[in-house]
């Protein structure tokens, strides 16, 4: 199934991209660069799995990462007041590197799902979907959105999807592929709708004239009494 990032590297922009900054304030800040390390580390040993095809370990390696981010995202732990100490805030570089190594994590969960033997279609596209409300363009979350409405039974939405992949990448044969499939998927499904419609209304002319057929006419009924009696 899987076509971006199917070729064994797995997503590593947050490490890469604002790593250097992470130490900020260091009175303020040595708990969530801590933390903010640790995750990056565990995404790390991730991809090494995930590279090994030991898809297990990888993702188990995610989630962990996954775990620690969540302790300072102040999108999902915003403080209650009067529970539990405020936790001091992110530098932009620390933020930047939260949001990113999010996005590498549900992104390699994602195609980690998409390489099972059994795939839970509907995990991929909450992966994916929790990676395009942070970064709407995504491509790749765009494409397995896109594979996993399809494969659930929503072509309309795997079409929206695999359109604007197609557009980033025009040549990719595997999203073209996928696109064919929902557009003759949702081609199929207006024909059984034509059909069906078809069936109803013929099946309702037919009981109309039935009953047509069925129902004495009383008028005519008066006027052959009477041809009768005159013919006497």
């Amino acid at each position: 199934m899987e076509a971006l990032g199917a070729d064994g590297n797995p997503d590593a922009q947050g490490a890469v991209a604002t790593e250097p900054s992470l130490a900020g304030d260091s009175k303020t800040s040595a708990k969530p660069v801590c933390l903010l390390e640790e995750a990056v580390h565990l995404k790390t040993k991730g991809n090494a799995f995930y590279k090994e095809k030991n898809i297990r370990s990888a993702i188990g390696h995610y989630h962990r990462a996954l775990l620690v981010l969540r302790g300072l995202d102040s999108t999902v732990m915003a403080p209650v007041k009067g529970f539990g100490p405020e936790k001091p805030p992110l530098t932009v570089e620390q933020e930047a590197l939260l949001r990113n190594t999010q996005v590498d994590c549900f992104n390699n969960l994602a195609a980690c799902l998409l390489q099972k033997q059994k795939v839970d279609y509907t995990r991929v596209l909450e992966y994916s979907l929790r990676v395009l409300q942070w970064q709407p363009g995504n491509v790749k979350s765009l494409y397995r959105a896109g594979v996993a409405t399809l494969e659930m039974g929503d072509a309309q939405a795997a079409k929206q999807y695999l359109i604007q992949v197609c557009r980033e990448q025009p040549n990719d044969a595997n999203v073209r592929k996928h696109l064919q499939r929902a557009e003759e998927k949702l081609s199929q499904e207006l024909q059984r709708e034509k059909a069906m419609y078809q069936g109803m209304f013929s099946s309702s002319s037919k009981d109309c004239t039935a009953e047509r057929v069925k129902a004495p006419n009383r008028a005519g009924d008066g006027v052959l009494d009477g041809t009768a009696q005159c013919a006497k």
